[in-house]
This record gives C-alpha cells, structure tokens and sequence, in this order.
C-alpha cells in the first residue's frame, strides 16, 4: 500500500482516449509512486514511473486480483464501443469484464475504485436545464452503450453495500474529445474509410439543425484531471464533469462560419440507420436516439468537492478535435493510432 515513495494506482483500459490522458496526469503527479497500466496490447509509450501489463479484462483466465495486489486506487477505464451490430460481444467485455474488475478490487483489498461512467448512463431528460447526480440512471434501453453503462451503475450499487470498506467513485463525464483521439473516434463513429479532411467548413453546404441534439462536450485531459483530484481526495460517489457551452447547431454554425438548416429528426434518423445496417456507418441510430434524450449536466459537486474545473472550453475542445480530424493525428498507441484517410 501507500509509502514514502507514494501511491500505487492500477489503470485499465491505459492505451485508450481517456487512459493515455489519466496515465500522463499521474505520471506528473508528484504523489503518485507508480503506474501499472494495463491494456490489450503494450504500447510503444514509456511515461515516469509507469510500466505496463498485457491484460483482457474479458478473459476469464486473467488473474485481476493478482494484478491489482498492493495497489492503493484502480481506475477503471476500459471499454469497448464495437461492434455495434454485435451487442453480446461488448457486453463481455463492458459489463461482465467490469464486473470481473470489481470483484478483483475487493478480493485484493483496494481501498479505492474509480469507475468511468458516463453521461450516457442517465435516463432521458430537458435540454432546458441541468440536472445533478441523483438523476435516475436508467440509460437510453435500446443503445447498447447506455445500457451497458446503467447496468454498471447497478452494479455498483450493490458492490457499495457489500463492500462499504472501498471508497468508489463514479465520474459521469460528457462526450470527451481531444486532438490525439481524433483518428480513434472517427474509425469509432464514421468509420474506418471516412476521410478526415473531409471535416473542413469550407465544404460544409450547411449544417443539420436536428431537434434534440444538444450535448455537452469536454477535454480529455480536463477528465483526467477530475480522476487525480479524487484520488488525492476521499471523496465518494458521482461527479459531473462537462465544460461551457451546451453543444447545438447555433453553436457549431458560428464556430464554423457555417449556416444550420433545419432536419427533422425522422430523416436524420432514417439515414443513420439506413448506414448502419449497410455496415457503411459504426455509429448505430439507437445511440442516436439516446444522444437525442441525454440531459444537461451540472458540475457543481465537481466544482465544490473536488475543487475542479474546466480549463478549456467546449469550442475549444471541439475546435482543437477538428483540427486533429483535418490532421489524422493520434498518440503512440494501438487503439489511438493516427491514420489519413482519403
């Protein structure tokens, strides 16, 4: 457990969007002693006082609590958006490899677990206001994504009773993006053969205005500045973690120079869907439907517990994320490679 040469902390899912930025913020934390983070496959990537596991958080054969053995935190990060057309297959890994990951914790007495929720874990709610942590999370039921995530939620609703000795934590950010995750999010969400370059304003005709679709967005390394805070805190429970401003057409239209004409939801819809089931899109229109019914988010326990804030903007965030699109640009590891296409 903790010593004079600082704390042990166990991240899976390390090599991914959220885990190359929670690895790098604890590599520079100077109450941190080491880093284990594990991931599918080992990166070419050697940040202070980390060093790496190859580990399957979905095998059976993995010996998680050997793992997490002496450790004083584990992140729980990893997480599998594919494929979309074969939900039982992320459920392995995303709900019953996170089950795996709890149960490990427990067996090895980790005295603290922080858990990657996510705003798609809540129930639907107004785009006209905000909403706190004791919103119901009973996701959107038909995206997997949202299902996968309320389920979690339950689960550790129960893993809090059984184990009141681990402080858990549940960070529930907003869509998350940075420059280095854009050639990941776009073979994520577009596709593999969608070419980045395409993502200029200049060839934008006009933008889609569809009802609904108003989110939150937020830096990566804005997300993983909340996880060191509440590993250095003892804080428990939910946090909401988005940045100013709500994402909408209007928005988007000015960051763009860029004029948002009005679809309605049915077309949008249709055409996803129609792509979807051609294997032309990854991006399923059940997703779409949930992002049309999340909630807007307030931060204020983040902000008064946590003592964290945002430090870039959501069209900052979003400007930088297009820019990396434009680039193909990635980080040195497996699943965040960068690739042009097109």
């Amino acid at each position: 457990m903790s010593s004079a040469t600082g704390s042990r902390i166990v991240v899976t899912g390390a090599t991914g969007n959220v885990g190359t930025s929670v690895v790098r913020r604890l590599s520079e934390d100077s109450q941190v002693g080491s880093i284990l983070g594990l991931a599918r496959r080992i990166p070419d990537w050697s940040p202070a006082r980390t060093e790496w596991s190859p580990v399957d958080i979905s095998s059976e054969r993995s010996d998680l609590a050997g793992t997490f053995a002496d450790a004083d935190a584990v992140i729980h990060l990893a997480w599998a958006f594919q494929p979309t057309h074969d939900p039982a297959t992320t459920w392995r890994t995303n709900v019953l490899g996170s089950i795996r990951v709890f149960e490990a914790v427990a067996a090895a007495r980790v005295p603290t677990l922080v858990h990657a929720s996510s705003v798609g874990a809540y129930s639907p709610g107004s785009k006209d206001r905000t909403v706190d942590e004791s919103w119901p999370t009973h996701g959107w039921p038909d995206a997997a994504y949202c299902r996968e995530k309320a389920y979690l939620e339950r689960a550790l609703d129960a893993f809090e009773r059984e184990h009141p000795e681990v402080r858990v934590v549940r960070m529930r950010p907003a869509f998350l993006f940075k420059r280095e995750s854009a050639s990941e999010q776009r073979r994520i969400f577009g596709g593999r053969f969608l070419p980045g370059p395409l993502a200029r304003p200049e060839l934008l005709p006009f933008l889609p205005d569809i009802p609904g679709l108003r989110v939150q967005a937020l830096h990566t390394d804005d997300a993983a500045k909340a996880y060191a805070l509440a590993l250095n805190s003892e804080a428990r429970g939910a946090f909401n973690l988005a940045a100013d401003p709500p994402v909408d057409a209007e928005l988007l239209g000015e960051m763009l120079g860029t004029r948002p004409v009005r679809l309605p939801r049915a077309a949008a819809r249709s055409a996803i869907a129609a792509a979807w089931g051609l294997h032309l899109l990854p991006a399923s229109p059940h997703l779409f439907d949930a992002v049309l019914r999340l909630p807007l988010m307030d931060c204020t326990r983040a902000h008064d517990e946590l003592g964290w804030r945002a430090e870039h903007t959501a069209t900052e965030v979003l400007e930088e994320f297009l820019q990396g699109l434009q680039r193909g640009e990635g980080a040195r590891t497996e699943p965040m490679k960068g690739r042009k296409v097109g």
